[in-house]
């Protein structure tokens, strides 16, 4: 299985949408080189709140243009950056994939997903309505968490757009991916 880069953004402030790059210097331990969200613990404010200590496994936010183009269709205007992805990405559904799935991208750069990116008011801020539109249920009438996937570095290096994405799946037996 594999994809491309379409997009990529960092923004060295703790604010929602992050701004278009050409190309991201990843870290490894530490995630995206002049990123807010960069550091081996916590960076993500509620967190940092509860436990300053704890790992960063939220390093790195990639989202599929796929759900990009679902939220569209559902009337909201939103574009790579948007809604604060680091890594946007064409022709894996990253939703689907185990925890500790690594994404192999372009030369070198090792990322490995830790979980999901839990739909939260900041969406309603940008859009209202919107945090709804990245959410949905299952048959079950199970929550669906649909606002992309978050990753540490394993291994760092450059990253540009049109890079491919290689998937490589973890070991049996997967393990689902909750919210980080």
């Amino acid at each position: 299985m594999s994809g491309h880069v379409i997009a990529l953004h960092l923004n060295g402030a703790h604010s929602f949408s992050k701004h278009a790059q050409t190309e991201l210097n990843l870290l490894q331990g530490l995630g995206i080189e002049g990123d807010a969200h960069m550091g081996a613990t916590v960076k993500h404010r509620s967190r940092v709140v509860a436990n300053p200590n704890q790992p960063n496994l939220r390093q790195v936010h990639l989202l599929h243009l796929e759900m990009i183009e679902e939220v569209c269709a559902k009337g909201f205007a939103i574009k790579p950056g948007d809604v604060g992805e680091n890594i946007t990405t064409h022709g894996i559904d990253l939703l689907s994939l185990p925890r500790h799935t690594r994404l192999h991208i372009g030369s070198g750069v090792i990322l490995s997903i830790t979980g999901l990116r839990n739909p939260c008011i900041q969406l309603d801020n940008f859009l209202p309505g919107l945090t709804h539109a990245f959410l949905g249920k299952t048959s079950e009438n199970e929550l669906i968490r649909k606002a992309g996937v978050m990753a540490i570095v394993l291994e760092g290096g450059p990253i540009v757009q049109g890079d491919e994405i290689r998937v490589e799946l973890p070991s049996k037996p997967y393990l689902v991916l909750e919210r980080v």
